[in-house]
């Protein structure tokens, strides 16, 4: 294996073996010798770049926040278009794709990792944390546009569909649920909460 190739973007190529490891080996294989070994790079170069290996990460974890962020921004926009239905399955199968959902359990697993995430995420547990953000910010939207119920409880709303989704995704063996099961949890959930046009003023 080599250890001397020079990498284009280390952070990146680091992030992305990690990634690998994780989808392929699980939680347990992923240490600081295995990832510089699947980036074929001198384990030094990990070093260089991150104090030490659960300072590289936190900042694996926040780079998918990250993403989360930009997921969220989209979300936003869609309300008032499409379905509400329609978008959290969306919203849930684009969250808990298999990288997302091998950090949560990575976070899970190590506590000096969660220790760090505490500085940009003081409650509940990373990512997790931030994809409910998003999805209460965007029933909230549709709250607005009269399409979910101005008496909707948003703040029990969004835990419960992070939690149905993530139930759902994770540990699945044989491979993600299908859109149909997804959109099912989604309806049982939001059920006489949301309403697809707006009621008219009386």
């Amino acid at each position: 294996m080599p250890t001397g190739v020079a990498l284009r973007d280390p952070r990146e190529q680091l992030f992305d073996a990690a990634e690998r490891i994780l989808l392929r080996d699980g939680v347990g294989a992923l240490t600081s010798r295995a990832v510089t070994l699947e980036a074929g790079c001198a384990k030094g170069v990990l070093h260089r770049h991150f104090e030490d290996f659960d300072a590289f990460l936190a900042e694996l974890v926040l780079d998918r926040i990250g993403r989360i962020d930009a997921q969220a921004a989209a979300l936003r926009d869609s309300a008032g278009t499409g379905t509400v239905a329609d978008h959290l399955t969306d919203a849930l199968t684009d969250l808990f794709g298999p990288v997302a959902t091998a950090i949560v359990g990575l976070v899970v697993s190590r506590d000096a990792l969660r220790t760090r995430l505490r500085r940009s995420t003081p409650r509940g547990v990373p990512l997790l944390a931030e994809a409910t953000a998003m999805i209460a910010e965007y029933l909230r939207a549709e709250r607005d546009l009269g399409r979910v119920a101005a008496d909707a409880d948003i703040d029990a709303l969004a835990p419960t569909l992070i939690g149905a989704g993530h139930l759902l995704f994770a540990g699945q063996e044989g491979g993600p649920p299908k859109t149909a099961a997804v959109r099912r949890t989604v309806t049982a959930v939001t059920a006489g909460v949301v309403r697809e046009t707006p009621t008219p003023s009386t």
